[in-house]
């Protein structure tokens, strides 16, 4: 692929700068009017090439456009498939929990209702924390510093980020934010907060009913729980009766290795939050997996127009066929390595901007001690033709989220991108900033 250095012209901008609202946020970062996609390229209306090592925020772990899932989607459509059915029964849906039941739970002996809440991961997360009041009669709910779970008031209010949590205009109530792993507070690691927060609260009369956690917080800035400190979450829950949340949305479906991200620990949660890449075609699609005895809604006590979407159905069911033998799954974790190794290299050669790597799979990040850098070398990297985010509370992390199938050669051009503007970066910095 030809990587081209030139800039999109502001004027072909001009629609969305003059109509659309202020809140728009990633097209600031990537000011390109984009036509098309396929796997892990994208073409802007002048036929300008990127390489995309941002997946969508993580919707796309398959890449755009799959040909298998796209022609699946096509089938479909040419035979006159339902499209929308709200919560009837439809070929689609029946095809879709079979599989995933054959597929994704069986083998790893894993007993979950499946419940379908709308389209996006925030209705998930808002039916995870409905489910887990009712069930348990309890209103608080805690959750964890650097944790990002959706931008409606319930999910909001276990959001961390602070200017997330502005947008609300409003307060935020019933919910607890307490130290994540590797965290201290008060002179205690986060485990004995979390125990002496929940021996408190018992003592109080006032158990949270649930604890809600990312195994690892992509939005937060990358930052990996550890499986200890999983198990040791579960644990404390377990002992005080409360639910353990597990959203998944970004780091399951395959993003950290393993489809689910808390295998590995031998986790098993109460709920699970699943989106984003579930549909693998980048359709809008959730789901809440919860044990049988937490099944307490009443007929249409929790409903949604669009929590039937035949659609993603049809897409998410293809893509479990990624899954169905531990052949993709090898590939990924090969790909996984090659990339930790590369960033781990690129670190070494540019001591003067002072960073590290961290992550699980392929969702890695590069830490800046300046927080302002991380801005600066994914701008360069669009430049060069890359499309990469920030993240983290003060974007300081510079985060890949390349496909889980894109293709190595890929891969390795585009981070010689990524070093390529590190070095750029690192050029302009003060010579007095530069370490000797």
């Amino acid at each position: 692929m030809k990587i081209m250095q030139t800039t999109t012209p502001s004027n072909s901008l001009q629609s969305f700068e003059e109509h659309e609202s202020e809140v728009r946020s990633y097209i600031r970062a990537f000011p390109a009017v984009f036509e098309r996609a396929q796997g892990s390229q994208l073409f802007d209306e002048r036929g300008q090439a990127y390489l995309d090592f941002f997946s969508g925020a993580g919707a796309l772990n398959y890449g755009h456009n799959h040909p298998q899932l796209k022609q699946e989607l096509m089938d479909y459509l040419a035979g006159d498939g339902i499209t929308h059915s709200l919560d009837m029964a439809t070929g689609a849906k029946r095809h879709f929990i079979d599989k995933f039941q054959s597929v994704v739970l069986e083998p790893r002996q894993m007993e979950y209702r499946l419940l379908f809440p709308g389209p996006t991961g925030t209705n998930a997360v808002e039916a995870a924390l409905k489910l887990a009041r009712k069930s348990t009669g309890r209103s608080t709910v805690f959750a964890f510093q650097g944790g990002f779970h959706g931008m409606t008031l319930g999910s909001l209010a276990i959001t961390s980020n602070t200017m997330k949590r502005g947008g609300a205009g409003q307060a935020l109530s019933h919910t607890r934010l307490l130290p994540f792993d590797g965290e201290m507070k008060d002179g205690m690691d986060s485990l004995t907060f979390l125990q002496n927060a929940l021996e408190t609260a018992q003592r109080e009369g006032e158990l949270p009913a649930a604890v809600v956690l990312e195994t690892v917080q992509c939005e937060g800035g990358v930052r990996v729980a550890s499986a200890h400190w999983l198990r040791g979450v579960e644990r404390l829950c377990r002992q005080a009766g409360v639910l353990l949340i597990v959203d998944d949305i970004q780091a399951g479906c395959g993003r950290t290795g393993r489809f689910f991200s808390f295998e590995e620990s031998g986790v098993r949660p109460d709920i699970v939050c699943l989106s984003k890449s579930l549909s693998g075609l980048g359709i809008p699609f959730s789901l809440v997996l919860l044990r049988p005895e937490l099944d307490v809604f009443q007929p249409g006590e929790h409903n949604g127009t669009f929590r039937g979407h035949n659609l993603a159905f049809v897409t998410a069911a293809s893509a479990l066929s990624f899954w169905e033998d531990h052949r993709f799954q090898r590939t990924v974790a090969a790909k996984a390595l090659l990339l930790q190794d590369r960033l781990d290299s690129l670190v070494e050669s540019q001591p003067e901007l002072e960073m590290e790597v961290r992550g699980r799979g392929l969702v890695q990040g590069i830490v800046f001690e300046d927080q302002e850098l991380a801005g600066q070398v994914a701008k360069e990297c669009f430049a060069r033709g890359l499309i990469i985010e920030t993240a983290g509370h003060h974007d300081e992390v510079l985060k890949f989220l390349p496909a889980l199938t894109m293709d190595v050669a890929l891969l390795e051009q585009g981070l010689e991108v990524v070093e390529a503007s590190l070095q750029a970066v690192a050029s302009q910095l003060p010579q007095e900033s530069v370490l000797v």
